[in-house]
């Protein structure tokens, strides 16, 4: 039984270690990729299982198992952008909104008008 506990350990270390030096920094979590590799080669198991558990950026959907296919001529997905970000104060937001409630109010005003004006126009 140890000797298995010992090839499960250095099994999923090597894993580790693989997915340590082929991750691209930006997927990487909470420390610098060479601190992952020293900490996975210090303490196996526990550098394992927390570089598996807290290390390492998984995609939106979830773990994949299995090899993805490869598609000739798929689609791409659509991209998701950030909604753009307001930077006026709220007080800058309500006096906008203050301007295009007035205008808003005009054009009605001048609509109300033209209406007017045209219907005495069209009676003589």
């Amino acid at each position: 039984m140890p000797f298995l506990f010992t090839m499960i350990t250095i099994a999923l270390m090597v894993f580790a270690l693989v997915d340590i030096i082929r991750r691209d920094d930006s997927q990487v979590r909470f420390m610098p990729k060479f601190v992952w590799l020293l900490l996975v080669v210090l303490l196996p198991l526990l550098g394992s299982v927390l570089w598996f558990a807290l290390g390492r950026e998984y995609p939106e959907g979830g773990i994949r198992l299995g090899r993805p296919t490869r598609r000739e001529n798929a689609p791409s997905p659509p991209v998701a952008t950030a909604p753009p970000i307001d930077s006026r104060t709220t007080e800058q937001q309500i006096a906008d909104l203050d301007r295009e409630i007035e205008e808003w109010r005009l054009r009605q005003e001048i609509e109300k008008r033209k209406k007017e004006h045209g219907d005495t126009v069209s009676d003589d």
